[in-house]
């Protein structure tokens, strides 16, 4: 199978596949962020449409791996999504991110078992583009999730512990 259109395949079947969890969901914010999920799949089927275009003979590209690879988001397409599960944005990116890890290690399995040392350079790259878009959810993830890791309020919580330090109460 040749690695471009196995991409190709994969990133049209996110794309339907986060457009159907917007269409689930009744929270807008949720909705917002997997309707920008697709977007950023739709852009990814348009680097590896480009990749295609430009790449070197099609004998080149293509993968024994490949064949046996699973595209984790055409079998997702054929179930009905856990859109209910997701409480709020925090949940909605994690499930982004781990559909994004599972696609990339479908691209690294198959690199595993490829023989061909220009076609695991083509999956390399592929899988660049995964991590990419993985970490820029994470990213993200990261931002909207900060005021709940915010170190200061735990360090400021007992301020009133600290008046005495350091000075005689008792002068």
């Amino acid at each position: 199978m040749d690695v471009f259109d196995f991409a190709i395949k994969m990133e049209t079947d996110a794309e339907a596949y986060y457009k159907k969890l917007a269409e689930q969901t009744d929270l807008e914010g949720i909705r917002n962020i997997f309707l920008d999920l697709a977007a950023d799949e739709r852009k990814h089927f348009e680097i590896f449409k480009s990749m295609k275009a430009h790449g070197n003979i099609a004998a080149t590209r293509d993968s024994e791996a490949l064949n046996n690879a699973k595209n984790t988001f055409e079998m997702l397409l054929q179930t009905k999504p856990a859109v209910s599960g997701l409480k709020g944005n925090l949940d909605a990116y994690q499930h982004a991110m781990k559909m994004e890890a599972e696609a990339a290690r479908a691209y690294e399995e198959a690199m595993i078992h490829e023989t061909n040392p220009e076609v695991k350079k083509l999956l390399q790259r592929v899988i660049e583009e995964e991590q990419k878009h993985y970490n820029i959810i994470e990213n993200l993830y990261d931002f909207v999730n900060a005021p709940n890791e915010y170190l200061a309020w735990g360090e400021f919580s007992n301020l009133e512990e600290f008046r005495n330090f350091g000075r005689d109460v008792d002068a």
